[in-house]
């Protein structure tokens, strides 16, 4: 499912227009980036937790040449699914 089908799915399941249904997406994951860019976890019950982790810095290999190069630490997302989509995926 890409971001278009989530927002018409939306807009059918709350009798919405598609403009409003975009809107509110749109809404709803800048809110989770912002909250992400702030080190905040986002928390939504019932569907999961977005988490920002750091990544090491680490020594690697280039695929094709096998030759080693350094890898910067960084920060990852990371999501960690909640009960209700566990239990609807098993």
């Amino acid at each position: 499912m890409n971001k278009r089908q989530l927002v018409e799915i939306v807009a059918a399941e709350a009798g919405v227009s598609v403009r409003m249904a975009t809107r509110v997406v749109s809404a709803t994951t800048d809110a989770i980036i912002k909250n992400l860019s702030n080190n905040d976890p986002v928390q939504l019950v019932g569907f999961g937790t977005f988490r920002v982790s750091k990544r090491a810095a680490r020594v690697g290999s280039h695929p094709k040449t096998g030759q080693k190069i350094n890898i910067p630490a960084r920060n990852a997302v990371s999501f960690v699914a909640g009960k209700g989509i566990k239990d609807a995926v098993n």
